[in-house]
């Protein structure tokens, strides 16, 4: 890692003494009574003035201007974080201690130049997050999960528990992509995208499978789009990342625990009560625990059509975790009656993989077709072969593999035509 320059390093300290007194001179009881304009006017002349009054040539005129807003950014931001959190192609934001911040643009991680000016500096940014949502960060709360006003995801660390000093994580939300998207990056065919959007029209349960940073609840969002626009839905998440486009939409979000350990709303307790708000469809951003069982019995009393995600790094492996997730409700139920259950409630897997070079593919579709062969009878209908690296960048071609879903019979039924030549074997080609 290259070190910060001198100039960059000097930068910062001067900022850091100069906000240090801005604090301080700010009358608390008149901010609360002006407007956010009127605050912010009168909050730029005192920085204005402050940077001015600096020791003679520690800064220039544009050092001077851009210390005027970095000071801004400090008082009502996320200090040096502000111009990234403005950059629309950022998905994530890691903050590996004062002088490491990488990102995540089109799925490479990116060594930026900015810096803090020491690991307090890094603290009072988390500390700030941290009071946002009634928490703090100190040795007895060294981790913060939060949710930022835009809503981007924040993870933070402090030592003891961080043995690099505190370390920050941003995951952002601000570009959802069209399905028109999915096609022109390559994420999946055209072929494989009229199987998903006529299995969604026609309420077929799908669940999407993949690891970290996959890409599954970009293709969640994605595919809600065809949900028709009279149904009510629910969505369940730990964190709201879901941009339905439907206007009859309720947002359920879970609640963490206070500090004295109460208050805590778990995903369980949302699907249970989800199902009294008398939706269509349910869908829960992530199953993580429990609430796969209460998830699950949705999917097969009257609310067809649900969606979820989960993580897993295959298909099978995915049936695999929902079991497990199923015994973790308390209930001793045989393992042939929980595979019934998925096997009944869910029709659809897809499975997402995050390829060498940062690029997402839709690696495999599977229809679920009974328990017979045992564990699962599973029918893979389109997936995606890596051949290889090149330049950095894997590669690869999407196939067909001949066998038509069983499903098709459950579209006609919802007036929803497939031509049983769209599954014929073959390789797929991509829109370029």
């Amino acid at each position: 890692m290259p070190p910060a320059s001198d100039a960059a390093v000097r930068f910062q300290m001067i900022k850091a003494e100069i906000h240090t007194r801005l604090v301080e001179t700010l009358d608390l009881s008149r901010l609360n009574s002006w407007k956010p304009d009127r605050l912010r006017y009168e909050v730029r002349n005192l920085a204005d003035q402050m940077a001015r009054n600096a020791p003679k040539d520690a800064l220039s005129d544009t050092e001077r201007a851009r210390m005027v807003e970095e000071l801004l950014d400090e008082v009502f931001g996320l200090g040096p974080l502000e111009p990234l959190m403005r950059d629309p192609t950022i998905s994530d934001i890691l903050v590996n201690g004062p002088r490491t911040v990488y990102v995540e643009r089109r799925g490479k991680l990116e060594l930026t130049d900015i810096i803090f000016a020491d690991d307090l500096h890094v603290m009072m940014i988390i500390q700030r997050i941290a009071a946002r949502i009634g928490r703090r960060a100190d040795e007895m709360s060294p981790m913060v999960d939060a949710r930022l006003p835009d809503g981007s995801r924040v993870n933070a660390i402090i030592p003891p528990v961080s043995l690099l000093g505190p370390v920050l994580s941003i995951r952002r939300f601000g570009v959802h992509l069209k399905t028109n998207d999915l096609l022109t990056n390559s994420t999946m065919t055209s072929e494989m995208l009229e199987l998903l959007q006529a299995a969604v029209a026609s309420r077929i349960s799908i669940l999407i499978s993949g690891g970290t940073g996959s890409g599954k609840t970009t293709l969640l969002n994605a595919l809600s789009r065809f949900i028709p626009a009279d149904e009510r839905l629910v969505t369940i998440e730990d964190s709201a990342e879901l941009k339905l486009q439907q206007s009859h939409v309720i947002q359920l979000e879970t609640k963490m625990a206070n500090a004295e350990g109460a208050g805590e709303v778990k995903q369980r307790d949302l699907v249970r009560n989800a199902l009294r708000m008398r939706p269509d469809r349910i869908i829960v951003g992530e199953v993580r625990g429990s609430e796969a069982l209460d998830m699950l019995q949705a999917m097969n009393t009257g609310h067809e059509g649900s969606m979820t995600t989960i993580h897993a790094n295959d298909t099978r492996d995915a049936l695999t975790r929902l079991e497990m997730m199923v015994m973790m409700a308390g209930f001793e139920l045989p393992i042939p009656v929980i595979r019934y259950y998925i096997s009944s409630a869910i029709t659809l897997v897809v499975q997402l993989a995050r390829m060498k070079g940062g690029g997402r593919r839709v690696v495999k579709i599977s229809e679920i077709c009974g328990l017979d062969p045992a564990p699962y009878n599973v029918h893979d209908i389109f997936g995606f072969r890596q051949k290889g690296v090149r330049a950095g960048e894997a590669y690869g071609e999407f196939y067909a593999t001949g066998i038509v879903p069983q499903c098709l019979d459950r579209l006609r039924a919802a007036g929803v035509e497939l031509d049983e030549n769209l599954f014929a074997a073959r390789t797929l080609t991509p829109r370029e």
